[in-house]
């Protein structure tokens, strides 16, 4: 089941890192951002890629499910005077036209969809020779760091959680792209340090689903928990690891 994301829609918005600027660089090399692309981001959320590829000089399009995350990324937009259009769907039946792109990205989201649903729809909606980005900015939980000691405070509340000890690495995806018709080009893969306030961090895990599908009672005693275990053990500012991961694939002509 997809966590409603929008019940932390302003947390996400501004405490979970967007996709940082060496990404966008390296995914240019890539023939990915070009400007005058027509780019469409699948399970936006608050925009960081749509929003990141319009700031490119692309014209770019995010569609998600969920009113709440597109309203932060619709005043993000507005803020950046950025034109990007934000559609209200999924990404498995997105109603768009056929071959209507040149791009189609999913950053953070691809796990979340029926993927070989939504692989079908990717080949149906790029443009033949068209690229399509499956991308992810993830913390590292290495052993005696302040992700792996808040991965065992959300166990603590949410036992059942399964994505803890995630390494960020996806590399299952390219058969779904694959069986679609796509065909596999490149991965990428290098790690980015992050830096966080105390505030931003718990802000973070207040938008993560392990903790954020909590009781609002429960969410409240994480984040005192948190607050204690970030003043006891990590002085701020907090240096993360992320880890950047993507998997580019094209839609062959003809």
């Amino acid at each position: 089941m997809i966590p409603d994301f929008g019940r932390t829609a302003g947390d996400y918005a501004r405490h979970r890192p967007g996709f940082p600027p060496a990404f966008f660089e390296h995914v240019r090399g890539l023939g990915i951002g070009l400007a005058g692309q027509r780019v469409l981001d699948l399970g936006t959320g608050t925009g960081t890629l749509a929003l990141g590829f319009a700031q490119a000089g692309c014209l770019a399009v995010g569609i998600d499910p969920s009113a709440a995350m597109l309203a932060e990324a619709a005043e993000a937009s507005t803020r950046a005077k950025l034109d990007v259009r934000w559609v209200c769907g999924k990404a498995e039946t997105t109603g768009l036209p056929d071959g209507a792109f040149d791009v189609v990205c999913a950053g953070q989201s691809w796990h979340w969809f029926d993927r070989p649903r939504a692989a079908a729809e990717v080949f149906r909606l790029l443009r033949d020779g068209g690229r399509m980005l499956i991308a992810y900015f993830s913390y590292l939980p290495h052993p005696g760091t302040v992700a792996e000691a808040t991965e065992q405070l959300v166990l603590r509340y949410n036992p059942t959680w399964a994505w803890a000890g995630e390494d960020g690495s996806h590399p299952q995806f390219v058969g779904d792209l694959v069986a679609a018709g796509l065909r596999h080009v490149s991965t990428i893969d290098f790690a980015v340090p992050v830096t966080f306030t105390h505030e931003a961090w718990r802000g973070r895990f207040r938008a993560c689903n392990g903790v954020l599908t909590l009781p609002p009672e429960k969410m409240a005693a994480f984040d005192a928990d948190l607050t204690r275990l970030l003043v006891d053990r990590f002085p701020g500012p907090i240096m993360s690891d992320h880890r950047l991961y993507g998997i580019v694939a094209d839609k062959p002509a003809g």
